[in-house]
């Protein structure tokens, strides 16, 4: 779509070609990330990325609809996500204190044993197959893109 101005606009061959690269390199970064903290920690990615949010919060706990929120997660999904961490013992829930609606996931001491094991695995997975093959510029330009992106999607 043309973002409303009623005329479509369809993809050149060159935004053809990012989107397409886009597409595909995004499907396959995230494939191998995730079999490399599968094979090595028996970790899905997913979970990682919980695992990495929960670490940087007060106290290691996040509401969970606001959890859902930073990883870009339906509430739904993050609450079956977050049963089966808890079921392996890397997370519990508790009630928000003061809110007896909300909802938090905390993580556990073995939680962070595990992030502390896999962090490295994942960081190494990163480097080898994003940022070792891109330059300073190159990095920048990714970041300032992706940015602009989350930007104007929760912007909407």
């Amino acid at each position: 779509m043309s973002g409303g101005s009623g005329q479509l606009r369809w993809l050149n061959v060159e935004e053809m070609r990012a989107w397409r690269a886009y597409v595909v390199g995004k499907a396959l970064l995230d494939a191998q990330l995730n079999r490399d903290l599968l094979e090595a920690h028996q970790l899905a990615l997913a979970d990682y990325e919980l695992l990495v949010r929960l670490s940087e919060a007060p106290g290691g706990q996040v509401r969970m609809s606001a959890l859902a929120g930073q990883v870009a997660s339906s509430k739904s999904r993050i609450s079956h996500q977050v049963g089966r961490m808890e079921e392996v013992g890397l997370v519990r829930r508790q009630e928000s204190p003061g809110d007896r609606r909300g909802v938090l996931a905390v993580l556990t001491n073995h939680g962070q044993e595990v992030l502390r094991s896999a962090a490295p695995t994942h960081v190494r997975s990163v480097r080898d197959n994003l940022f070792d093959l891109i330059s300073d510029q190159e990095r920048l330009v990714l970041a300032e893109v992706f940015e602009r992106v989350v930007s104007h999607l929760r912007g909407q």
